[in-house]
């Protein structure tokens, strides 16, 4: 099972690597800079070279980066589009200390300028910023549909990759949280779900998992996980989510609101019901 979750950058990168060992994860996910924006601190190239030799080692799925909620390619301020660019080109550059990973991003809220326009200039941005020698693959996040985000149904995510002209570049991660918020019923028809995410996107597109419970009901269109288990999704279902013939092998990475005991004990137990 390729199982990890969201650690923090402060101890820096081999840091990360020996907290995900210790707690019996085999990826993780983080931060590229502050959650809320801001610079990103400087490569620190020895200690990089560390974590790979750590991944390398232990055989580490595909780690997973992400790009601060605060970056918005589609907003209605044309300053706020500008710092999204500048950070995601910036994060891509970084992403190459670490090539062959995973970045991915909210693709953004149209503030009202509808969804149309928001595809367009999320496009727009990503057409700018991939260059065909970066190593890192880019992924969309399902989102759960509140206010005006967009990325709430497949057809939006798709719209987004079809515009995209590197388009091999792309890929989505499928957040359960946010997709049961947004109205498809993992719970009761997670073969239903799948099928129409491949039919519309392609199976082979989904790069990697956001594993959370949910504190809101079915089709709520909120976004506020909960502890695996103990929301709407339930341990039964995550239990058969992880063990999708679809989905098995891809990354977890769980964003569940714990500290590092908590995701401990999440891994141990979606551990012990994994075939």
């Amino acid at each position: 099972m390729k199982i990890g979750c969201h650690l923090s950058t402060s101890k820096g990168f081999k840091a990360m690597g020996v907290q995900a060992l210790n707690i019996d994860a085999n990826t993780f996910q983080f931060f590229t800079r502050n959650p809320r924006g801001g610079k990103a601190k400087a490569i620190d190239e020895s200690d990089v070279e560390s974590l790979l030799e750590i991944v390398s080692e232990h055989e580490f799925a595909s780690l997973l980066a992400h790009a601060p909620y605060t970056l918005n390619p589609c907003s209605n301020s044309e300053s706020t589009r500008e710092f999204a660019l500048q950070v995601m080109e910036d994060d891509l550059r970084r992403m190459e200390y670490l090539p062959g990973n995973l970045y991915n991003f909210h693709p953004g809220s149209h503030v009202k300028q509808g969804v149309d326009l928001g595809i367009e200039l999320i496009v727009e941005t990503l057409n700018s910023v991939l260059k065909p020698e970066h190593r890192t693959t880019v992924l969309l996040e399902t989102m759960s549909g509140k206010g005006t985000e967009v990325g709430k149904t497949f057809e939006e995510l798709k719209r987004i990759i079809d515009g995209v002209k590197l388009s091999d570049k792309m890929g989505v991660c499928l957040d359960t949280c946010h997709v049961y918020d947004a109205g498809y019923d993992i719970v009761n028809d997670l073969d239903g779900v799948l099928a129409e995410f491949d039919s519309i996107i392609g199976l082979e597109k989904l790069k990697a998992i956001h594993l959370n419970d949910s504190k809101n009901p079915f089709k709520s269109h909120k976004d506020r996980h909960e502890k695996i288990g103990e929301g709407h999704i339930g341990f039964e279902a995550i239990e058969r989510i992880v063990n999708h013939s679809a989905l098995r092998d891809l990354p977890f990475f769980l964003e569940t609101p714990n500290e590092i005991p908590g995701y401990a004990d999440e891994i141990r137990a979606l551990r012990s019901v994994y075939r």
